[in-house]
């Protein structure tokens, strides 16, 4: 019986833990970069667009599909560096609570 209390205690814990990281990774912002700067794209913890800057220089009728392409990886550059900062900050959050082989955070 005090094998199941700590248990649930633990239960308990872990998802105050989940709310708390939860509320973090949604603060959460990335930018991602591409064209050496001259695309910016910041992405919330949530994964939606937050902003977009293109440098003037690059708006040119002729190469809108450089132009497309910029966005595409500056896109995925912050898609990349949000994934990392959402994994960390779980990470962080549930640190002490050791998951069975092979589940990861995020559930």
């Amino acid at each position: 019986m005090k094998d199941i209390m700590g248990l649930m205690k633990q239960a308990k814990q872990m998802q105050e833990k989940m709310e708390t990281a939860k509320g973090k990774v949604a603060e959460l912002r990335a930018e991602g970069v591409s064209g050496g700067g001259m695309v910016r794209i910041t992405l919330s913890g949530e994964g939606h667009m937050q902003s977009i800057n293109i440098d003037p220089s690059m708006i040119v009728a002729d190469e809108a599909e450089i132009l497309e392409d910029l966005i595409i990886a500056a896109y995925h550059d912050a898609k990349v560096k949000l994934d990392q900062k959402q994994a960390e900050t779980m990470q962080d959050a549930m640190g002490d609570i050791q998951l069975p082989e092979g589940m990861k955070l995020p559930f």
